[in-house]
């Protein structure tokens, strides 16, 4: 572990990239090892093991994942999780009741402040805006998190990332994943205006993600 990767972690992305047959594609930004927050569409369980193991080595040691605390807190799950990916684990949707403002905002700047230390000065994140796993069709609209993110860590640069065919890989509610291959792209990194408002930026950086996939 003298790289700082836990030699399960090499193991389990080494399968996941058999699995996926991933294809990465840099089209906008190098891969490099400085602090960044690669922001992804979400369809599959696998998509931040397949993301993970699509970075070189040296930026994979000090890349860590944000993931879903309810479903990967626990068992086999947790330790991997913890202890193998170093993983940052955020509560999904928060205890706040509905039209309780004020719990619904502490609780995301709890969030955000977690982010915020966990990666510190070095360490770079995966991250995942729309909040929950999609259909593989179309993007849901980001959720305000990588927005405040953004500003708590003005000097990470933002780089969205396009998962093709992760979906069908291991298709919701399915525990076999099927060999077929999965295209990674790679964008340029952009980051909030001056003047930008949450929702503008969050549209923006949606449509960066968009403008990755592959057509036809």
């Amino acid at each position: 572990m003298s790289n700082g990767i836990h030699p399960l972690a090499s193991l389990i992305a080494a399968v996941g990239r058999g699995i996926s047959g991933v294809q990465v594609h840099w089209a906008g930004c190098r891969p490099e090892a400085k602090q960044r927050i690669y922001f992804a569409n979400h369809t599959s369980h696998l998509d931040f093991v397949v993301l993970w193991s699509a970075l070189p080595e040296e930026v994979r040691a000090h890349t860590r994942p944000v993931a879903a605390k309810d479903y990967w807190e626990k068992g086999v799950r947790g330790y991997l999780a913890k202890n193998v990916f170093r993983a940052v684990l955020l509560q999904r949707g928060g205890s706040a009741r509905p039209g309780n403002r004020d719990q619904a905002i502490a609780e995301a700047r709890t969030g955000i402040e977690q982010l915020a230390e966990a990666i510190g000065e070095t360490e770079s994140l995966i991250f995942f805006p729309e909040g929950t796993r999609g259909t593989g069709e179309t993007i849901s609209p980001f959720r305000s998190g990588l927005y405040y993110l953004a500003k708590r860590k003005p000097e990470a640069e933002l780089v969205p990332v396009y998962i093709e065919n992760m979906h069908r890989i291991l298709p919701k509610g399915e525990l076999m994943p099927v060999p077929l291959v999965c295209l990674m792209t790679f964008g340029t990194p952009i980051q909030v205006g001056e003047a930008e408002s949450k929702d503008d930026f969050l549209e923006r950086a949606r449509a960066a993600v968009e403008a990755l996939r592959r057509k036809g």
